[in-house]
């Protein structure tokens, strides 16, 4: 069964303060990753909460699995980014959809 997870990303060790992040190394690399994540319907939406930290919400079976597809992301091999919080989320509020309360 597939679940939905919030991800924030914040600064790692190979972050370089004072640079935006597409200044940061590996841009590109890690920009295509996200998309590729983004077709395959593995990343729902994500984007910037502030400066250096980004929200994502992802849709996996475990966090195992959201472990295992970061290991292959440009950023978090060079440790430009680092998982700061993982939540699993559920849903009782949405536009359009009554939920069981």
């Amino acid at each position: 069964m597939r679940k939905l997870f919030l991800l924030i990303h914040a600064p790692g060790a190979g972050w370089i303060e004072g640079k935006s992040r597409s200044e940061q190394d590996g841009w590109r690399a890690h920009a295509d990753f996200m998309n590729g994540l983004t077709a395959r319907g593995f990343v729902l939406l994500g984007g910037p909460v502030s400066e250096t930290e980004a929200l994502l919400v992802i849709d996996a079976k475990d966090e195992d699995e959201i472990d295992r597809v970061f290991e292959g992301d440009p950023w978090h091999i060079s440790k430009v980014l680092r998982v700061k919080e993982l939540r699993e989320w559920t849903i009782l509020l949405e536009h359009g959809v009554e939920h069981p309360t």
